[in-house]
């Protein structure tokens, strides 16, 4: 009987977020009987994403990376890998990956990297440039979680073309919320019955363009002044956005719900899913919106147009144009036939691209 392959996951921490999301679908998709995954967190605490995986059985590493470069966290890092065998270390972002590939060398250990995103405005400095391809030789698969985030890779990081393979993220469906539970939520939110809403959920953080989503909405109270925007999250931006409802005098039209845990009843009273960043890898309350079938207007931020295909399951814009992104929204409010064939092709869409065990087969495939 063969042994099962061993592949340790490096992340900074499993907060809740999106590169922590994909390495708890993939833990929790994994045929048990071929793959033994474990966590390695190189900053502490864990995170809540921890529990779940804890709970069912998967073992955790926490280290506590120190500022600078951490000399001894390679040297912990290496221990691990050793002390529990591992064949395959898959890295999670830049910095992890640094730490762990230096760690594996001269090791039997591969090394995955995945890059989940990149910040905006992008840059690079030349030490990276120079160490890179180093370390790259290192590094047995570079992948990416969309075709411009791989491109930032080779522009901005000089890793060969060649070498990155896109692999979407993937997430689990979620489940549409009863009637009664969407009725509740109606009352609860002073929406009524047939009342009509548009919205988004994201955190409040500048890269996301809350304010422009927020002035477009205003222009589409022209066409449809009993539509409501509902916001959910919470953040540094939340004074700026409160600021700007109360100049646009709209306090009555957009609901600002703060963070909640499980969104998705919110989502599905969404008529039309916003996403108006400056700068996206791959969106998961994109890919959860589609999942409930929504047609979806975003700008065209890095990997928003290849998970929305314009005029197929959703509308893209240019990117910070207020005007673009208002017309979009009342296309679909006001052309349901429109709206209504998009929703279709947005489910669809999800179950053939992005469904976590699209991602997981892909990922079990480069493992083996």
């Amino acid at each position: 009987m063969t042994s099962k392959i061993k592949v340790l996951h490096v992340t900074y921490d499993m907060r809740i977020g999106g590169t922590e999301m994909v390495i708890k679908n993939l833990i929790e998709g994994s045929d048990k009987t071929t793959f033994e995954m474990s966590v390695l967190c190189i900053e502490s605490p864990l995170g809540p994403f921890s529990a779940d995986l804890i709970a069912d059985g998967i073992k955790f590493h926490e280290l506590n990376r120190q500022p600078g470069f951490d000399k001894a966290l390679i040297k912990n890092i290496r221990n691990i890998i050793k002390k529990e065998k591992i064949d395959i270390l898959h890295c999670h972002q830049y910095t992890p990956w640094v730490y762990g590939v230096i760690a594996a060398m001269l090791t039997k250990t591969k090394v995955i990297f995945t890059e989940h995103g990149r910040f905006y405005p992008d840059t690079s400095s030349w030490k990276r440039k120079l160490v890179n391809p180093i370390l790259n030789k290192f590094t047995s698969q570079v992948t990416a979680i969309s075709q411009a985030t791989k491109q930032a890779l080779v522009d901005y990081e000089n890793f060969p073309d060649n070498d990155i393979e896109v692999i979407y993220n993937g997430i689990k469906g979620l489940e549409h919320p009863s009637k009664g539970e969407l009725s509740e939520l109606r009352a609860e939110l002073g929406l009524a019955k047939q009342g009509r809403c548009i919205g988004t959920i994201s955190r409040f953080d500048p890269i996301k363009n809350h304010l422009m989503m927020i002035r477009a909405f205003h222009q589409c109270l022209t066409t449809e002044p009993n539509l409501k925007l509902i916001i959910v999250g919470d953040g540094e931006m939340r004074p700026q956005i409160e600021s700007e409802i109360e100049k646009l005098n709209i306090q009555d039209k957009v609901i600002l719900t703060g963070y909640k845990t499980n969104p998705q009843q919110y989502l599905a009273l969404m008529e039309v899913f916003l996403l108006s960043s400056f700068s996206e890898g791959t969106s998961m309350t994109l890919l959860e919106a589609m999942s409930l079938g929504k047609p979806c207007v975003v700008t065209d931020a890095g990997g928003n147009k290849e998970v929305i295909a314009d005029g197929e399951n959703g509308i893209v814009t240019e990117n910070d144009n207020q005007q673009q992104f208002s017309q979009a929204i009342n296309k679909l409010i006001t052309t349901p036939s429109l709206s209504k064939q998009y929703s279709g092709s947005s489910l669809q869409i999800f179950k053939n691209k992005f469904d976590a065990q699209v991602m997981y087969n892909q990922f079990a495939l480069l493992y083996k």
